[in-house]
């Protein structure tokens, strides 16, 4: 099949390695030159586990393409899926400018037939703007053209969005038009070879159900980190808590991890555009503001402990920080706990030496200009001169380390532990002062 796929970003760049990845000729389209020409180069904008050798191989068979030329793109696909960018306004609704945009430049070219994919994260009604963005183009053009608007919201994981698009636990497609769905279940049959995971349903259920899914999934964060606050306050250990609960086949282990909080693209946008939703229509979702407050205060918990030991006034410390995106396996800083951590201690006259594996580029660009902040090439350099170790991101290769080392090179042996990777009494077995989250002091 003949698809094309506006936005080169995490959605967009995904969905058309992976469609490719099964025979079908993608064409993605961006309006920034920089990400095709890197694209076009044999770079990948962003960093994805699989992706850059998924885009490679399909690009060298000749199934993938990138330009950005609108009008060839427009004509190639019949399927035309919308995958750019809808961030956050400044009243916490999504902003669709971009999506509108898209399909208004789908009407100024198309010459038969499309479906029109709403790809990207959008608020219930976005297809119903994108119909008329695609009406309004034609009738400039004075034509009237047949068209269907599907909304097939993504479930990808950063730092696992290629497993996730190539073995999708569930498709959901909202559609009012046959021939579009069956389209739609055309090009996913080859990714549902096992049993049949497309779910088709009205297009206003399908926008809701992507905004649903992340509100659930970070409530269950928030309410670990208030249960992790409340159990260090209790004296019980909020991972004992986790696996006895997690054990519950009604509630399962997924989401149930505490630690600095959520971040990212995803999470923080969404909570907050269904939150604008709820006001806008006249519910007011006290559940997902709060969800929302326990996520700000669960970013600043590791400083208040830091504080707790060290006093308000940080002049003269320094620290090393392990971890700066705000999951592994990605270099995505938006939203990271790691920013305000930085933003805090470094506000407070402290020295930072920071290590990320993947996110130092990044990194450098969002917080370069932060007082104190050191960026380093290793975890091992990041301890050098600091009084403690505080751990952010729960990369693998941090979930082991050289104990040794850390007590050796450090002024005194403290960890400060944001994801809980260690195990208390064995710290305490090797003379290490460790301090986490939801997990009770013992001496």
């Amino acid at each position: 099949m003949k698809v094309t796929v506006v936005g080169t970003g995490y959605v967009g760049l995904v969905t058309g390695a992976c469609l490719s990845e099964m025979g079908n000729h993608v064409v993605c389209l961006d309006v920034d030159e920089r990400k095709i020409r890197i694209l076009n180069e044999g770079g990948i904008p962003i960093h994805e586990p699989g992706l850059k050798e998924v885009v490679h191989r399909n690009v060298a068979a000749g199934r993938l393409q990138f330009t950005t030329d609108i009008a060839a793109a427009v004509g190639h696909g019949t399927i035309q899926f919308i995958g750019v960018g809808t961030p956050p306004d400044e009243d916490g609704s999504a902003d669709l400018q971009y999506v509108v945009a898209a399909a208004t430049n789908i009407g100024r070219h198309m010459t038969d037939y499309k479906v029109i994919v709403d790809k990207s994260t959008v608020p219930v009604g976005t297809a119903d703007k994108v119909r008329e963005a695609v009406r309004a183009a034609l009738a400039r053009r004075g034509l009237e053209m047949e068209f269907a608007v599907v909304s097939n919201p993504e479930f990808l994981k950063e730092g696992a969005a290629v497993e996730d698009c190539m073995r999708p636990d569930r498709i959901v497609v909202g559609a009012d038009d046959e021939r579009a769905i069956l389209l739609m279940r055309a090009l996913y049959t080859p990714f549902m070879r096992n049993h049949d995971r497309l779910l088709a349903m009205d297009v206003r259920s399908a926008e809701f159900t992507k905004y649903a899914a992340n509100a659930m999934l970070a409530t269950r964060i928030s309410f670990m980190n208030e249960m992790a606050l409340l159990a260090e306050r209790v004296g019980a250990d909020i991972e004992q808590v986790r696996k006895g609960i997690g054990s519950d086949p009604r509630i399962g282990t997924h989401f149930l991890y505490p630690g600095t909080g959520y971040g990212g693209s995803c999470f923080p946008k969404d909570v907050k555009a269904l939150i604008h939703t709820g006001d806008q229509s006249g519910v007011s979702l006290q559940v997902l503001k709060a969800v929302e407050a326990a996520n700000e205060r669960q970013k600043h918990v590791l400083v208040d402990k830091i504080v707790e030991q060290f006093g308000a006034d940080l002049s003269g410390r320094t620290f090393a920080l392990w971890g700066l995106s705000f999951k592994p396996n990605t270099d995505d800083m938006r939203e990271a706990p790691s920013r305000v951590i930085v933003a805090e201690l470094a506000r407070r006259g402290a020295r930072l030496r920071a290590y990320d594996p993947v996110a130092m580029e990044e990194a450098a660009r969002v917080m370069g200009d932060v007082p104190g902040l050191s960026l380093v090439a290793s975890q091992g350099e990041a301890l050098q001169g600091a009084d403690a170790l505080v751990v952010i991101t729960e990369w693998k290769e941090f979930r082991n380390p050289d104990f040794d080392a850390i007590k050796s090179t450090l002024a005194q042996p403290l960890i400060f532990d944001g994801r809980n990777l260690y195990d208390p009494a064995f710290m305490r077995s090797i003379g290490i002062d460790y301090r986490a989250i939801g997990r009770p002091l013992k001496k």
